[in-house]
């Protein structure tokens, strides 16, 4: 029989070992799992009731400009921009704000901000022709450079986006029947407009969201995705190798509120028209920018044509003269 010294070495081989190497990773696993579930406990406290997230409005100093444009870049660093002209920017989480704005631009609407740092941004500049602009500054707003003036009349820039801190791309209304797209190498320093053959046709009426820089959206080094509205129907349009080639599919059409009001007619869902006033009730930032034809009619005081009414369904308790149900048709809601 073998004697054991006082100081016995591990068993580590045969069943034995086996045996206890399950019994430590058991109490390896038990340990662990305590702590993730008393971590839930903890966190209810006074302390994580501190630290849950809200808001808290600050003064901006510029009460007449109206933002759409927004780019947070860290904690403590974000660009806003907007009408008149105005780019500011806050290094202290949104404490204070600081007016950088491109010098003698406050004829300017900045729709879009794309920024890489607390110094480097790009602002884009909607409008017809001259008016859709691209500056760049490098020193947090010190400076800025006017890198892009569109030549084209017919062009009316809506949004840009960058997939890293060289390559991005900028999006126009259509011209020649096709969606214009720039393209930079160099951080938005310089701008080349890009072949429009890998781009499918407009449908007619169709335009981007010139509201808040979103229509256009990259992600990775060569997706990028395009969002366009004013047509018979919506569409995405994508691109996989930076805007050279795009395919566009149909966005989803929204649903109907019930499937009876999408199965048959009923006396309180009847067809009517909507007023085209009925849409100043929807917050500008959220309404898609009218087709060029009413924005160059604006621009020089000429009436634009009226636009074609909508075809809904009516709520219930409309007005609208309706039909005798028929036998099949469900009973109308009390």
């Amino acid at each position: 029989m073998r004697r054991w010294g006082s100081t016995r070495r591990p068993v580590t081989t045969g069943r034995t070992g086996r045996r206890l190497r399950r019994a430590t990773a058991a109490a390896v696993c038990a340990s662990a799992l305590a702590a993730l579930t008393a971590v839930p406990a903890r966190a209810q406290g006074p302390a994580h009731q501190d630290r849950a997230p809200h808001w808290s409005l600050k003064d901006t100093g510029a009460p007449d400009v109206r933002f759409r444009g927004l780019a947070a870049v860290g904690r403590d660093t974000a660009w806003v921009a907007g009408t008149l002209g105005t780019v500011l920017r806050t290094t202290d989480g949104g404490r204070t704000w600081r007016d950088v704005s491109p010098p003698g631009a406050g004829e300017l609407q900045f729709r879009d901000v794309e920024a890489f740092d607390a110094r480097r941004a790009v602002v884009l500049a909607i409008g017809e022709g001259e008016d859709s602009r691209v500056y760049r500054t490098d020193d947090g707003g010190t400076t800025w450079t006017e890198t892009f003036r569109n030549p084209d009349p017919r062009a009316f820039y809506d949004c840009v986006t960058f997939f890293d801190h060289r390559h991005g791309l900028a999006m126009s209304d259509p011209v020649d029947g096709k969606f214009r797209i720039l393209s930079t190498r160099d951080g938005g320093r310089s701008w080349t407009v890009l072949p429009d053959t890998g781009m499918p046709p407009a449908l007619e009426g169709e335009a981007g969201f010139a509201a808040s820089g979103q229509c256009l959206v990259s992600s990775g080094p060569k997706d990028v995705w395009l969002a366009t509205g004013g047509a018979d129907r919506a569409r995405v349009l994508h691109s996989a190798d930076r805007g050279r080639t795009w395919t566009a599919a149909d966005a989803p059409r929204p649903r109907p509120a019930t499937r009876r009001a999408a199965s048959s007619p009923s006396p309180s869902a009847t067809a009517t028209t909507v007023s085209p006033s009925a849409a100043t009730s929807t917050p500008a930032c959220l309404r898609p920018t009218p087709p060029r034809a009413q924005r160059t009619a604006a621009a020089t005081g000429a009436r634009p044509p009226a636009p074609r009414p909508r075809t809904v369904q009516a709520s219930p308790g409309s007005r609208t003269a309706a039909p005798p149900p028929s036998p099949s048709a469900p009973p109308a809601p009390t």
